[in-house]
């Protein structure tokens, strides 16, 4: 996402349409619905928004399978062999299998290539969908042989408004088959839908942060003291929030509420806020989720506010918590989570499953 938005800042495009394939169709899902002013259209070709199979995503491949083609990656990687599946058309035409083979080997190295493979396997965005408010095109052909076509009608179910096209072929690359039907769509989509208007909702990674047991901190020093040791705590906190690119919604006295363009930003951002407060002599927690949120003037609401204030009401001292959206969002970053299982969030319904990650 930040390549995409350094580069649009930097030749001054103010809004693009995002074609996103294969696992670029589940970065450029995050990137419309965290920057809906900045994309005029969606469209996503061979597009998935989880990569293996789950109980309720029964088309995608086991882990199992997933875990023995990564296997075989690493040795065939640079040559023809997974050509018969992502581009089966194209498998005998010799002047395509050469441009094929040489692409594998310029871009990534072998090892490189299983470590990304490793890093798809885990994307889930599904709970990104429903906060796309961008007009949104699902192209998928019938006999995709790398990315079933129930990803693409799934995708077109769970984002509002989207239009579903199937095409005749089984290849997953749109470079091969017929390549003038995918661009066809393409171009009508952007040309005959109007323009979305001003979003007053976007996809925002929010933070929760307070310090424990304020209240019998602040009677043990004193309130000199105290006011003293919450102005400092208070430029500390601002301090990370602007070298991870945070945005203060509000300070609540003893903690704050941030929200990020970017999910490993937040959870890194709330890991140096506890670091910083362990400095001081004092315990904060941290809770995060991605949720939509309504921009209401310079504040924040929705339900995923809510979730997030009761994410980090669960947390202990020098802990940040996170639902399971933020740690499927970070997949293949580093960062490192312990699964504390299902709890009830007060006013929510249902169980979510939280992650620990250690400051």
């Amino acid at each position: 996402m930040d390549d995409v938005r350094a580069v649009m800042d930097t030749v001054g495009i103010q809004r693009a349409a995002i074609l996103g394939t294969s696992e670029g169709g589940s970065m450029s899902i995050l990137f419309a619905a965290t920057y809906p002013e900045k994309v005029s259209h969606l469209i996503l070709y061979g597009a998935f928004a989880r990569r293996i199979w789950d109980p309720d995503y029964p088309w995608a491949p086991t882990l199992k399978q997933r875990e023995e083609w990564i296997d075989s990656l690493e040795k065939g990687w640079g040559s023809d062999v997974e050509l018969e599946t992502l581009a089966p058309s194209r498998a005998k035409d010799e002047g395509f299998k050469k441009w094929f083979n040489t692409l594998g080997r310029l871009s990534v190295s072998p090892a490189a290539a299983v470590a990304l493979a490793r890093m798809n396997t885990y994307i889930d965005v599904r709970n990104v969908l429903p906060s796309i408010h961008v007009p949104t095109l699902v192209i998928h052909r019938t006999g995709d042989r790398d990315v079933n076509i129930g990803n693409g009608v799934y995708l077109s179910k769970n984002i509002p408004g989207a239009k579903f096209v199937e095409l005749p072929g089984n290849d997953h690359a749109w470079t091969a088959g017929d390549t003038d039907a995918v661009v066809d769509q393409i171009e009508e989509f952007l040309t005959g839908v109007r323009s979305a208007g001003h979003p007053d909702r976007v996809l925002s990674t929010i933070l929760f942060t307070d310090i424990v047991d304020s209240t019998k901190k602040a009677t043990e020093m004193g309130d000199d003291r105290w006011k003293k040791l919450l102005v400092t705590h208070n430029d500390l906190v601002r301090s990370e929030l602007a070298k991870f690119r945070g945005r203060e919604i509000k300070s609540t006295g003893d903690g704050f509420v941030a929200i990020f363009d970017g999910p490993g930003r937040g959870v890194q951002c709330a890991r140096e806020i506890i670091a910083s407060g362990k400095q001081l002599g004092i315990s904060i927690r941290a809770g995060l989720h991605t949720g939509e949120c309504e921009l209401v003037g310079n504040d924040i609401a929705g339900v995923a506010v809510h979730i997030a204030s009761r994410i980090s009401g669960l947390a202990d001292g020098n802990e940040v918590l996170v639902s399971s959206t933020v740690k499927d969002l970070v997949s293949g970053s580093g960062i490192q989570f312990q699964n504390i299982g299902t709890r009830s969030l007060k006013g929510v319904e249902g169980r979510w499953h939280l992650y620990s990650a250690p400051a």
